[in-house]
């Protein structure tokens, strides 16, 4: 039985509510408590603190042997809000800016729907997970012995999609997010007047030929077919109160991205001979580092065939091509270790060119009912009765 107005007003309201009170990963107090009255006011069994934070629903209906894991993250961003909207952020530097909000609540509403109406012969878990935002919630449940305390065969997750309708979601085999790393470079030289610069050895020009010649390796070294992204996005050398002082150190980072495990090792080998050749260039030394943060996220071929069928029947609107984005997910840490799949639900078009991360970005209630819809269908199709 679909969601009845009042059901539906009560999931909009409790949407606005973790709206206006958005909490940084690890620090989800307020938004699992919600979730945990929610999940035993339904009856269905609670587990909390795996990832610190974490809430774990679980619902088992017949004697069907499968089990399957849903799963929405529930942390906000560390960014002000400029909505102007009545459920607005009541944190100042808080805001949820990618739609969290509403994936927590659409499976609060699934989880609500399933323990009323069953509809299917098996086990579901309902994970809320914290920190997706780049604080490694996934590995931290993971880690806490999350795959040995809920054994799964399939974990599904769902992700807004500005652009798309309400009513529309893609489910597409393949890969969807990429891996998300960090790398920086510290190049160290000797120190100078900046009159003088033939008595030391500047890390700044070799920094300057280290940034652009990292841009040859998406465009001269990764086969052409195969995206990836290397991108400097801090820089630090020197002092703006001694500009005559060539300093000792130059330090640059930034961020590499791909959707292959092969690429993935191209990007930190290249960027590692890059930085030791142009220290060898410039006679200076180069300390590189390259921190691996999520894998990326791609669709199993048989766990998205069952959630496209659950989509079909869910939704008027389902697109089975859809783009990947270089964005990351956390959601990868579950589905490398089981099959998995991760689907776009539409979020209306982009308000004022607000997509996610953006100051003025919010989750659309019309996606709601949809993505209830959406879960509740899935379940039902995995755990056929």
């Amino acid at each position: 039985m679909p969601l009845s107005p009042d059901e539906l007003s009560r999931l909009v309201a409790l949407r606005h509510d973790l709206h206006a009170h958005p909490e940084l990963g690890f620090e989800e107090t307020r938004t699992a408590d919600l979730v945990a009255g929610v999940l035993e006011e339904a009856g269905i069994t609670l587990h909390r603190g795996l990832g610190v934070t974490g809430v774990v629903g679980t619902l088992t209906r017949g004697n069907g042997p499968g089990r399957i894991a849903l799963r929405a993250d529930m942390d906000a961003l560390a960014m002000p809000e400029l909505t102007g909207l009545p459920h607005a952020s009541r944190n100042p530097g808080r805001m949820h800016a990618c739609g969290h909000d509403g994936h927590t609540v659409m499976l609060l509403g699934a989880a609500l729907e399933l323990a009323r109406d069953g509809g299917f012969d098996g086990t579901v878990h309902f994970i809320f997970q914290p920190a997706e935002e780049g604080r490694g919630g996934a590995a931290r449940m993971v880690a806490d012995g999350f795959f040995q305390r809920f054994p799964v065969d399939r974990v599904y997750g769902l992700h807004n999609m500005p652009g798309l309708d309400p009513d529309e979601i893609a489910v597409v085999e393949g890969p969807q997010l990429a891996s998300s790393d960090r790398w920086e470079v510290v190049f160290t030289g000797e120190g100078t007047h900046g009159a003088k610069p033939h008595l030391g050895r500047d890390p700044i020009t070799a920094a300057g030929a280290f940034l652009s010649a990292i841009h040859t390796i998406v465009a001269r070294v990764v086969d052409p077919l195969a995206p990836a992204v290397v991108s400097a996005c801090a820089l630090e050398a020197g002092d703006f109160a001694a500009l005559n002082v060539i300093p000792d150190t130059a330090r640059v980072g930034g961020t590499a991205r791909a959707y292959a495990p092969g690429v993935r090792d191209q990007l930190e080998a290249e960027l590692d001979r890059i930085a030791r050749g142009i220290a060898a260039t410039y006679g200076l030394s180069a300390a590189f580092t390259y921190r691996r943060g999520v894998p990326p996220v791609v669709n199993d071929p048989g766990a998205t065939a069952i959630a496209l069928g659950a989509a079909r029947a869910a939704l008027p609107k389902v697109r089975t091509a859809f783009p990947p984005s270089t964005a990351g997910d956390d959601f990868a840490v579950f589905s490398q270790e089981v099959p998995g799949c991760y689907a776009w639900l539409g979020n209306g078009p982009a308000v004022e060119g607000a997509l996610h991360h953006n100051t003025r970005y919010d989750f659309n209630d019309a996606a709601i009912a949809p993505g209830v819809a959406y879960w509740c269908a899935l379940v039902r199709a995995d755990l056929r009765a």
